[in-house]
């Protein structure tokens, strides 16, 4: 299946778009609800399909049960902790794609502290055979720090439930650091006594409380519509409903990285209004995606979409995400004649080139999310097809037709 996406630019100019709730914050608080042991509201829940899969192997969760989730990185990682200290015995499973994600490192953690989990196919990898733990009591473990930071925060959502607690010290270079504080400011909403020093979390032995929660907007699908607005003229604006300057989320760095493009963020309360400005664009770019690199594969497309050229580094996790990132979007903007180099580096690459739509390019997505919804915004420039365009389910359901109502069109 392929979409052809194409821009008229009618009813563009002042278009509101209301953001589905974070997927990030929505599958940490799915956790600690089943943690919790009392339901509470949980308003504006994310109908991304990770979420919705998470949501579902929860309420399957028996002795004996086997549990897909499917290509759903963060809801693999979270019940692998989850499930390690349930009753019974599970088996976890997930897409092809998935076998071929690392896990070893929380699995590691995990049976540091006691847990009874088994590879039932490649050493290290999913499929997992999960019984209950023999809890020993270990309350300080050591991390690397540039692993996929939903390893640290799948131990951080159990920890409170550990009779003596626990302590992650991580070493070297913290990665996503701001996935990390999310969930610490969630653990500690709901009641868990959690803390930060010295690149070391101590979580203390506690009992969730249920309350109430309200999602904001997914800041990983402003993104999106931050490209759509630099690519347009000075005066363009877009509201995004739901996101506002006080996020939890490390991907409102876009708010910063607009700057740059000529796009000026405003807030109202959790309406953000994008206007692309006067501003003339620097041709090169330079950034350290450390912190938020999930926003890569967008920034990448916007330089592309611009001519900028310039260096992205930080991005190390980035090779173990759904694909390989940097090798998927080296491949598709090399379809446009914009030069992507990893000068045999993991976590850094450099870009040169304007994007050149000829022949109207096929983009494909590599089973990835972020693949199809960063290259859909070049259509403001041409006609592109977009392969597999279904995969956006995974987190932004509603991304199609959402761009169909600021004057795409998507056949």
């Amino acid at each position: 299946m392929k979409y052809t996406v194409s821009y008229h630019g009618v009813q563009s100019k002042g278009a509101t778009i209301k953001l589905n709730g974070s997927k990030s914050i929505s599958n940490r608080l799915l956790i600690i609800r089943a943690l919790c042991g009392q339901d509470f509201a949980i308003e504006n829940l994310s109908n991304a399909k990770d979420t919705t899969t998470l949501a579902e192997l929860l309420a399957k969760v028996a002795d004996g049960a086997e549990l897909d989730a499917g290509a759903a990185g963060t809801t693999f990682r979270f019940l692998t902790a989850f499930l390690a200290f349930q009753e019974g015995s599970q088996i976890l499973t997930g897409s092809q794609r998935m076998k071929q994600r690392p896990i070893k490192v929380l699995v590691d953690a995990l049976r540091l502290l006691g847990a009874d989990i088994t590879y039932l196919e490649k050493e290290g990898y999913p499929p997992l055979k999960i019984n209950k733990a023999n809890y020993n009591g270990i309350d300080e473990i050591e991390l690397p720090a540039d692993v996929s930071s939903q390893y640290i925060s799948a131990l951080m959502l159990v920890a409170p439930y550990l009779s003596q607690g626990l302590k992650i010290k991580l070493k070297g270079e913290v990665v996503s650091l701001p996935y990390l504080l999310m969930t610490k400011n969630l653990v500690s909403h709901f009641g868990g006594g959690i803390s930060y020093k010295d690149s070391c979390f101590t979580i203390q032995p506690s009992i969730y409380t249920a309350r109430d929660f309200q999602v904001e907007g997914d800041w990983s699908a402003a993104s999106y519509y931050y490209a759509i607005v630099a690519f347009e003229k000075p005066g363009y604006q877009i509201q995004l409903k739901g996101v506002g300057a006080d996020s939890l989320q490390g991907d409102k760095a876009m708010v910063e990285i607009g700057e740059h493009f000529g796009v000026k963020t405003s807030f109202n309360g959790q309406l953000a209004t994008l206007r692309k400005t006067h501003h003339e664009v620097n041709n090169n770019f330079d950034f350290d995606f450390v912190l938020c690199p999930d926003l890569a594969q967008t920034v990448s497309v916007m330089m592309a979409g611009l001519g900028v050229s310039g260096k992205l580094t930080g991005l190390k996790t980035l090779r173990i995400k759904e694909t390989d990132r940097i090798d998927a979007l080296r491949i598709e903007l090399d379809k446009t004649r914009v030069v992507i180099d990893d000068h045999n580096q993991e976590d850094l690459f450099t870009q040169v080139g304007k994007s050149n739509l000829i022949d109207t390019p096929e983009f494909d997505t590599y089973e990835d999310h972020r693949m199809a919804m960063s290259f859909a915004s070049l259509a403001i420039f041409g006609e592109i097809q977009i392969n597999e365009p279904d995969v956006v389910k995974k987190s932004y359901p509603e991304f199609w037709n959402d761009l169909r109502s600021i004057g795409f069109n998507v056949r």
